[in-house]
């Protein structure tokens, strides 16, 4: 990721090859951490012959991170592709990821960290009925915090009906 203003808005450092195959190691390995790859449904769309690799938009990402606290994840977005952003990629990403967390991983609360300066991430989160509960002016980031009772599970999973669980081994989709 080489992109200064994605690094800004991620709070993130450049990362050498060696260190980015590393940490995809530990994503894959590592059973408190979650990703999906966002893709341009468009681009997947238009032709038969186009890989993966040329529609990819960003990612999603969930941690469970507190260990005393199960249904607690952390979770974040990055739409990498200037030309995906705002579109709407970013909310459809964090609203799948939320829905497999509750669905899936019994997840009851959502956190997000930003970055004071990130305002569409803060402008996404809050349409997502998450609320401010912290700011670090040393580490100069928002804190954003949601709480699924019934009433949001019910709209998170109407938001996400259309959605199709789907495997994908070796190069191949399968459907759930």
């Amino acid at each position: 990721m080489k992109s200064e203003e994605l690094q800004r808005l991620t709070a993130s450092e450049p990362l050498t090859l060696e260190q980015e195959y590393s940490m995809q190691r530990s994503w894959r390995e590592d059973a408190a951490k979650c990703t999906f790859i966002v893709l341009d449904a468009e681009k997947w769309q238009a032709q038969l012959s186009t890989t993966e690799e040329s529609c990819m938009a960003g990612d999603v990402n969930l941690f469970l991170t507190d260990l005393g606290d199960p249904s607690l994840g952390e979770i974040e977005v990055m739409i990498a592709e200037p030309s995906c952003r705002g579109k709407g990629f970013g909310t459809e990403a964090v609203l799948m990821m939320m829905s497999y967390g509750v669905t899936k991983l019994g997840l009851t609360k959502f956190e997000a960290k930003i970055g004071q300066g990130n305002e569409p991430s803060i402008r996404m989160f809050r349409k997502l009925h998450f609320e401010q509960v912290a700011v670090s002016s040393v580490f100069q980031e928002v804190t954003f915090r949601l709480t699924v009772n019934e009433h949001e599970r019910q709209w998170l999973l109407e938001q996400t009906s259309h959605v199709e669980e789907k495997c994908y081994r070796d190069g191949s989709l399968e459907s759930h």
